[in-house]
């Protein structure tokens, strides 16, 4: 099986989803027919990697090929760039609110090679003078500096400036959809690169009353409203939840979350249709993944990532670890699964490979093409991965960095000074800590990770002041 021309790509980018939110990644609670079609008819990653546990920073990354510390991006970008101060014993590292246009984004990069660029849905990636038209894209729909619908909601109207509202009760994610299939139905021959970043299935947590109709049956039918679904945790270390504790989900139950989840996979079933009905499909390449951790310990925890630890905003496994499904017709081995780990900056070389575009090394510097992985080889390694999120989660999570090299991983957690090791293939769970069973190793990956910090020019977070032990 060889490339005959330059694919079109569709890169589907879910908001929160966790790694275990798909039937084909094992949830027995969410339905996802449509998306377990397309790892039938491709390749799913295992060990996928967003680059950040929060959101804006793993887009940036993707998008430049970067690690989020190369950016400057590490953590989410609030409306005001504001966040609140921590009660804990470090106060934040500063990060800047925009992806710079210094970085020459990946759209950019296929639009010299010849390709429509269009962007839709989330951005969050800046203020209007980084808009996805700033940053390579012919065309945006429902990108701008919002992070989510917000208090309107995924029901028209909306309140999002690139997007005119829809019928009263026009539901988000099909909207969304309509514009990707207007825009494959008329995209002719030249090829098109479609960034499909869908702001489901992040809060507020809406669905249609049909759909969590459904799921409230099928929770009676399993028995799961007679389980305990949560267990409450220690307190918030940020200032403006001082008087909460993390609220941890232990199973996956949440009638609406799976409405949510069914109705984004019903889109996927028609954009794919869309596909092949223009007859599209055969040279389509469709990447499917998410951008952090599902959310399970605040904000209502609609989701759990068990056995994966934690979620969105925390460092563990839960936080970072991510579905990747790819298709691509006469190239990709259909029903395959790939053991080994890639990250976000790994798309950008990939996909100008996949283009038969030139790479751009300066641009992609932390990024590795992974391309012998869709054509089947198994030789592969690319090498360490990094973490860095000098920040206190609003989920949880503190401030750390971590490397993952081969099947070890540690983290670093700056607050106490503490190190973490474990072993992920034996211990996917992250409950053994080895880091002082296995002291050289330990001193080998801490040393890597601070050398690498270094390189990056990470920022850390300096000492709180005010601090005062609770």
């Amino acid at each position: 099986m060889g490339i005959v021309k330059q694919p079109n790509i569709i890169f589907v980018l879910i908001d929160d989803m966790g790694w275990k939110d798909l039937g084909c990644q094992g949830s027995t609670f969410y339905e996802t027919p449509n998306i377990d079609k397309l790892a039938e008819e491709g390749l799913r990653f295992t060990d996928a990697y967003a680059a950040c546990p929060v959101c804006s920073p793993t887009r940036a990354s993707i998008l430049s090929g970067k690690y989020p510390a190369n950016v400057g991006v590490t953590n989410f970008i609030s409306a005001q760039h504001v966040h609140h101060p921590p009660r804990g014993k470090l106060i934040d590292a500063p990060y800047i609110d925009h992806l710079p246009l210094k970085e020459k984004s990946l759209a950019a990069a296929l639009k010299d090679g010849g390709y429509q660029t269009w962007h839709i849905g989330k951005w969050h990636l800046g203020t209007e003078a980084y808009y996805p038209d700033k940053h390579g894209f012919d065309i945006n729909i429902g990108g701008c500096h919002k992070g989510a619908p917000g208090k309107a909601g995924y029901f028209s109207p909306w309140a999002i400036p690139t997007l005119e509202n829809g019928p009263e009760g026009e539901y988000l994610t099909d909207r969304l959809t309509d514009e990707a299939i207007k825009l494959i139905e008329n995209s002719g021959d030249q090829p098109f690169f479609l960034n499909l970043w869908y702001y489901t299935v992040h809060t507020p947590i809406q669905a249609k009353p049909e759909h969590i109709k459904k799921y409230e049956d099928k929770r009676k039918k399993m028995g799961l409203d007679q389980i305990q679904e949560f267990e409450e945790g220690e307190f918030f270390a940020v200032e403006h939840k001082k008087h909460a504790r993390i609220k941890r989900r232990l199973i996956q139950a949440n009638p609406v979350y799976a409405a949510m989840i069914h109705s984004l996979d019903e889109n996927i079933g028609r954009l794919t249709e869309a596909l092949e009905r223009s007859g599209k499909h055969e040279n389509t390449l469709i990447i499917f993944t998410s951008d952090n951790g599902g959310l399970s310990t605040a904000e209502s925890s609609p989701t759990c990532n068990s056995p994966l630890n934690e979620g969105k905003g925390w460092m563990y496994e839960g936080g970072v670890r991510e579905p990747l499904i790819i298709k691509w017709p006469n190239v990709i081995k259909p029903n395959s699964t790939c053991y080994h780990p890639v990250t976000s900056p790994d798309f950008y070389p990939t996909l100008l490979e996949a283009a038969g575009l030139e790479l751009l090394p300066e641009q992609h510097q932390d990024g590795v093409s992974f391309m012998p992985l869709l054509k089947g080889e198994d030789d592969f390694d690319r090498g360490a991965i990094y973490w860095h999120f000098p920040h206190y989660g609003n989920q949880g999570g503190t401030p750390g960095s971590s490397v993952r090299m081969g099947d070890y991983k540690l983290i670093e957690f700056f607050e106490y000074e503490r190190v973490e090791l474990y072993h992920l293939r034996e211990d996917i769970e992250e409950k053994h800590n080895l880091a002082d069973s296995m002291p050289e190793l330990t001193a080998k990956l801490q040393q890597m990770l601070a050398d690498w910090r270094i390189r990056a020019e990470a920022k850390i977070p300096e000492p709180n002041p005010e601090y005062r032990p609770t």
